[in-house]
């Protein structure tokens, strides 16, 4: 576990000293101080100043962002990280430049590095979390897409009176399909096959 110890003139100078070094934010770290500074006699001999000791968590966020920092620098790629942690989901969006790359194919390398993010995070860990990985918004923009396309194949569907099938998904995508249709009354949906090739079927109801 990463730790250092820090000197300063007061105790936040030396936690700002500490943080800056270890390269975290304050809720990533615990904090301990060693000694409040003091005066000397006069003011003047004898000074002490203040002295923590800053030790990084080994917290999910922090294995999450060492994790994604360890892929982005083995592909010398740069991205501003933000980290939000809420209940049992702990949700990171990356930003920045040549990312695509990490998207990938309709987002195939974007969801393979969300399950490679989970298992290392959760390694030997009893209270796990879910994680879910976004970059540049990607996700959003995709779930627009498809709930388009579900609206677009479901009149295609009562147009011809009978079944559209489409490509394989995952179960997110599936997900959002479903979902966008289930309002419908002359329109049903649901899911065959296996994974990774399991597609969704949209059919008029007789």
């Amino acid at each position: 576990m990463q730790a250092v110890e820090k000197t300063g003139r007061t105790v936040e100078e030396a936690v700002e000293l500490g943080l800056s070094e270890l390269g975290v934010a304050r809720e990533e770290a615990e904090i301990e101080v060693i000694e409040q500074p003091s005066k000397g006699l006069l003011g003047l001999l004898g000074s002490r100043p203040a002295k923590v000791r800053i030790t990084v968590k080994n917290s999910p966020s922090r294995r999450a962002r060492e994790f994604l920092n360890s892929i982005l620098k083995a592909l010398n790629l740069t991205a501003n990280m933000v980290i939000t942690e809420k209940d049992q989901t702990i949700s990171v969006d990356l930003e920045g430049e040549k990312l695509g790359i990490l998207i990938g194919r309709r987002g195939e390398t974007l969801d393979a590095l969300q399950y490679l993010m989970n298992l290392s995070v959760n390694k030997n860990q009893e209270n796990r979390k879910k994680l879910v990985l976004d970059i540049e918004g990607y996700r959003q923009r995709r779930e627009e897409t498809l709930k388009k396309l579900a609206h677009k194949l479901a009149d295609k569907a009562r147009q011809r009176g009978r079944s559209v099938v489409l490509e394989p998904m995952n179960s997110l995508e599936r997900r959002i399909i479903h979902t966008a249709l289930q309002g419908n009354e002359d329109i049903t949906t649901f899911s065959e096959g296996e994974e990774p090739y399991r597609k969704i079927i949209i059919t008029p109801k007789r």
